[in-house]
């Protein structure tokens, strides 16, 4: 249950290890996760646009979204807390425009089976969803040459272009991926809920990094794991709910991820600290 309620949330982390690994960032995620979301109810329930139609087109201003932070970081030098931070407003300004202050719902009966109804039993389609793509990125991160690249250029982009590295495509790449599962992780959203409204998924990005600098990753790149996403996004998910059984507010909760991101990078730096000063 814990992982149906934040399914969408676990999926974009998943990115978003290769992402900080590489040394970079992307704050555009939940943004785009309600530009995707809003996009597809305005075009069906606006435009009359089929929904299978409407599911790829989402999905392909994921991919721009993602070539358009790419391109900015690469093309022209900008650094991605910059950028993804200006497309965060910019995305989520879009989506906003699209829906105004309404709620769509109605969705096709299929389209709204795929969130709210098992697809293998009592086992959802974005569960399912996610134990493919952790098992395809885990596979790509400890057993391929790109994920071997990936770590080299968040380790030393000097080092990994002198290498042979053509850089600026792997950070593409990467962040076109990140476009990409986050318009989706939108449209399961949209699924599972059956309504979108121009507020979907904001301030998930807290969450994400959170699960992902929790779960090992290095704040500067790298260094990290997808197994220590996994454990991650078990700690953060029963704090989440631990609290809501508690019936503490969302607003605390928020502020309590927040003060968890902090040490998250705190302790890491501590440790660094006190292992040079040992060694010296």
């Amino acid at each position: 249950n814990l992982f149906q309620l934040s399914i969408e949330k676990i999926i974009v982390a998943l990115v978003m290890t290769f992402i900080i690994i590489n040394g970079e960032i992307d704050l555009s995620v939940g943004s785009m996760m309600g530009l995707s979301a809003c996009a597809f109810g305005w075009m069906v329930k606006e435009q009359g646009v089929a929904a299978p139609a409407a599911i790829a087109i989402s999905l392909a201003i994921g991919v721009l979204g993602g070539a358009l932070n790419g391109w900015f970081i690469t093309r022209v030098g900008l650094p991605s807390l910059v950028v993804t931070l200006a497309t965060l407003i910019g995305f989520r300004g879009l989506a906003r425009v699209l829906v105004e202050d309404r709620g769509l719902t109605d969705f096709p009966d299929w389209f709204d089976a795929l969130g709210q109804q098992g697809l293998i039993g009592p086992v959802p389609f974005a569960l399912v969803a996610f134990a493919v793509l952790f098992l395809l990125l885990y596979i790509v991160l400890e057993r391929s040459g790109f994920g071997r690249k990936t770590q080299v250029i968040g380790t030393n982009r000097e080092v990994a272009e002198f290498a042979g590295i053509d850089t600026d495509r792997h950070k593409m790449i990467l962040f076109i991926a990140s476009g990409t599962i986050a318009a989706f992780a939108g449209l399961l959203y949209a699924a599972r809920v059956g309504a979108v409204r121009g507020d979907v998924a904001n301030g998930f990005e807290l969450d994400i990094i959170t699960i992902v600098l929790l779960g090992g990753v290095s704040i500067f790149g790298g260094t990290g794991s997808l197994i220590g996403t996994l454990l991650a996004i078990l700690i953060v998910l029963n704090i989440r709910n631990g609290m809501a059984l508690l019936n503490i507010t969302g607003h605390i909760q928020t502020g309590v991820i927040g003060l968890l991101l902090i040490a998250s990078v705190i302790v890491p730096r501590l440790k660094i600290g006190a292992a040079r000063e040992k060694a010296a």
